[in-house]
């Protein structure tokens, strides 16, 4: 991995902790809904990147990139989704939608090089 891709990497590690955080202070009720939904789609966004980076197919770890953006995009939904639903506070949803619009920018950017790459541009 180069120096962007440790960064985008440590943005997805500070990202999933801080879903944990959060979602801690959810309902016992939501224990098996939203709150493992929340942390298996944020958890899934950096497992998916490490092993795509553990792949040596560039196809493969474009995969696995694709995967890691998919869980972005439901990470993000659901963190719009706590927020309208009053289980984050403002200044929790602002924390970690800062770290969304930057891993998401990355994540995309790492997708359009590979897939570039293994179109021979």
């Amino acid at each position: 991995m180069n120096d962007y891709q440790k960064q985008l990497k440590k943005k997805m590690d500070n990202y999933v902790h801080l879903v944990y955080r959060m979602s801690k202070k959810f309902p016992q009720d939501e224990a098996y809904g939203i709150t493992s939904q929340f942390r298996r789609a944020s958890l899934s966004i950096i497992l998916n990147y490490i092993e795509g980076y553990a792949r040596f197919r560039s196809k493969v770890r474009f995969n696995h990139l694709e995967v890691a953006f998919g869980s972005f995009k439901e990470s993000q939904y659901l963190l719009e989704f706590v927020l309208i639903e009053k289980l984050i506070t403002c200044d929790e949803y602002s924390e970690a939608h800062e770290l969304c619009d930057q891993i998401g920018a990355m994540l995309w950017t790492e997708l359009d090089n590979l897939s570039n790459s293994i179109k021979g541009k």
